[in-house]
């Protein structure tokens, strides 16, 4: 059974920054996509960032290009997505995915149809 647990939420203020991990258990990685999107209230959730488990390529959203980075540490089957410079229309519940046999361009091109697997989230505040 894969898990993925979402943390490192919380309240900052808009030129903050802030680092979310997803944990990930339950199966080798090694031919998934990992990815994050988000979901503000009354909004659809959108794609923000992905990364090839195994060769570590990344695909962003235009949104977030220059302030996000996503990134994994396949020795404790993480992911991180490191957020700086935060904007108050960043804020929303900040999900991690999982979609195996993908690149993380085709994860993010393809978003958010095809996820195997989803956490739970994080919710990110962000306020001016």
């Amino acid at each position: 059974q894969v898990q993925l647990v979402e943390s490192g939420g919380g309240l900052v203020q808009a030129g903050d920054s802030l680092r979310l991990s997803c944990a990930a258990s339950g199966s080798t990685f090694r031919s998934y996509a990992m990815g994050w999107f988000r979901q503000a209230p009354g909004q659809e959730r959108e794609f923000v960032a992905a990364i090839s488990w195994s060769r570590g390529s990344t695909y962003y959203a235009d949104s977030v290009k220059g302030r996000f980075t996503i990134s994994r540490d396949n020795a404790k089957n993480t992911m991180y997505l490191q957020m700086n410079s935060l904007k108050p229309e960043d804020t929303a519940v900040y999900y991690c995915a999982a979609r195996s046999g993908t690149t993380a361009q085709t994860m993010g091109v393809t978003a958010p149809d095809g996820m195997d697997y989803w956490g739970k989230g994080t919710l990110v505040t962000v306020s001016s």
